[in-house]
């Protein structure tokens, strides 16, 4: 159901989280000490005190945002992924990973190397988040034993992730932008490439010149079992076949768990030598046993950890359709809308739409969604291809959505780092914006394509007659 009521006033809670969050984290000098999720849950106080509906209603419409299909998805994405990450790491395989990683990759070439590998994961998967919950924990352990800015790796990985998310033809993005345009996915794709690859080509050249160690000397590479690394290759190999997501993360919790129990899992492993060689050898049965409670433990232990990104997800959805419903979404389209004058122009208006829906919802797919139908009746009027428009939805969707610090790329990537790494270094969301270089660049290449369409040439006939179809059209006006 649409909701035809415009208020700038309905944006408050928003600007209240956005108070908190930062204000806090800068009065603390430190992002990390004051939680994203309390701040979001003041603001969504704040949205239901201003709400003018019963209670019920409040919060019946607090529950159909953060109930939308497209959340209970990310939510139990979440969960998997946190549960394999977690059981992954327990039975070795991060260490065996990230230890073939450094015998195969120069440490000069990992930053990049960890760039292209989450981009062509993301692209294959269509999901940023499954390639940031995936490879973060080894991303940390690759910066910390090759001697590389975990920070530059770390955004690296996203920046790959946001790659992926944008180009795939079955990420959601992709799903939402062409069919609100009503275009064909290989059609936007192609467009799409010709942005994305651009900023991609420079992004690598500056995590080769820039992500560099300081010093480039041998890394020392740990022995490896190879066969604790097929956890992640199975999960890998699966998700380029096409495979569910959550099937993909699901198959990987028991590989990985069957993994441990054939190969040992390292704590159990060692205090098991450890009591041997006190004279008090544990039994098989014993081992195993420990081996089962030490993996249950590790699942519980990756969900629990998952908790931030989870509420922030959780909360920040429900409060978005209370923002919607008081007014905020199309008081921000109406007003983007009175600047657009020409083709130009609305490219730009198109970009700043869906780029404020997505600061004001942490949600690219959302922002598409919303913006969506306004999007396709400015293409009509100023005469814009509607692949055009469904490749600027998704591109500029995807740019905000790598950089806002309470989205949930950045947040995810922040927990998930915390928790691989064993320096005892604090990363947050915030702290990572700087080096989020792929999405900065995106940016600044979607623009250049909006004054220089460089990109327009593959868009080899309209697939619309201005006058027939869209008599609304400035074209068709004019005619």
């Amino acid at each position: 159901m649409k909701y035809e009521r415009k208020s700038g006033l309905a944006l408050i809670p928003f600007l209240v989280f956005i108070a908190v969050y930062i204000g806090a984290g800068i009065a603390y000098h430190d992002f990390y000490k004051f939680p994203s999720v309390t701040a979001m849950l003041f603001a969504t106080v704040v949205a239901f005190i201003m709400s003018g509906e019963s209670i019920n209603e409040r919060f019946a419409t607090f529950a159909k945002g953060a109930g939308n299909v497209d959340v209970l998805t990310m939510l139990v994405i979440y969960i998997l992924a946190g549960a394999f990450a977690s059981v992954a790491g327990a039975v070795g395989a991060k260490d065996a990973t990230v230890n073939l990683g450094l015998h195969l990759v120069p440490p000069s070439l990992l930053a990049a190397g960890m760039f292209m590998i989450a981009a062509f994961f993301g692209t294959a998967t269509g999901t940023s988040m499954g390639t940031i919950n995936l490879l973060i924990p080894v991303a940390v352990g690759v910066a910390e034993k090759g001697g590389l800015s975990p920070v530059i790796i770390i955004a690296a990985v996203v920046g790959g992730g946001m790659f992926g998310d944008n180009l795939s033809m079955i990420s959601d993005t992709t799903i939402a932008a062409t069919r609100s345009q009503r275009v064909e996915m290989r059609d936007k794709f192609r467009v799409n490439l010709l942005i994305a690859l651009p900023a991609a080509i420079i992004t690598i050249v500056l995590l080769l010149i820039f992500g560099r160690p300081e010093t480039v000397t041998p890394v020392e590479a740990g022995s490896f079992n190879f066969f604790l690394v097929l956890p992640y290759l199975t999960v890998l190999i699966l998700a380029l076949c096409g495979m569910n997501v959550f099937l993909v993360l699901t198959i990987g919790i028991f590989f990985a768990i069957a993994v441990g129990l054939i190969f040992g899992v390292p704590s159990v492993t060692a205090e098991a030598a450890a009591a041997a060689a006190a004279g008090n050898p544990m039994g098989g049965g014993a081992v195993l046993a420990e081996s089962i409670s030490v993996l249950a433990n590790a699942i519980f232990n990756g969900v629990v950890g998952m908790n931030e990104v989870y509420f922030l997800t959780f909360l920040s959805s429900g409060m978005s359709e209370l923002i919607a419903k008081n007014g905020g979404i199309n008081w921000i389209i109406d007003k983007l809308r009175g600047v657009m004058k020409n083709g130009r122009s609305a490219q730009i208006g198109i970009a700043a739409m869906v780029s404020a829906c997505d600061c004001a919802t942490a949600n690219n797919t959302v922002a598409i969604i919303v913006a969506g139908d306004m999007a396709r009746e400015v293409s009509h009027t100023y005469r814009v291809d509607p692949r055009r428009t469904a490749s600027l939805l998704d591109v500029f969707s995807c740019v905000f959505q790598g950089v806002i610090p309470y989205g949930a790329q950045l947040v995810a990537a922040a927990t998930l780092a915390n928790a691989a790494t064993s320096t005892g270094q604090v990363f947050t969301a915030a702290g990572l914006i700087g080096s989020m270089w792929y999405c900065w660049i995106l940016g600044a290449v979607g623009i250049l394509s909006i004054f220089i369409p460089f990109a327009d040439g593959v868009i080899r006939k309209n697939p619309w007659n201005w006058e027939l179809d869209c008599p609304e059209s400035e074209a068709a006006k004019g005619a």
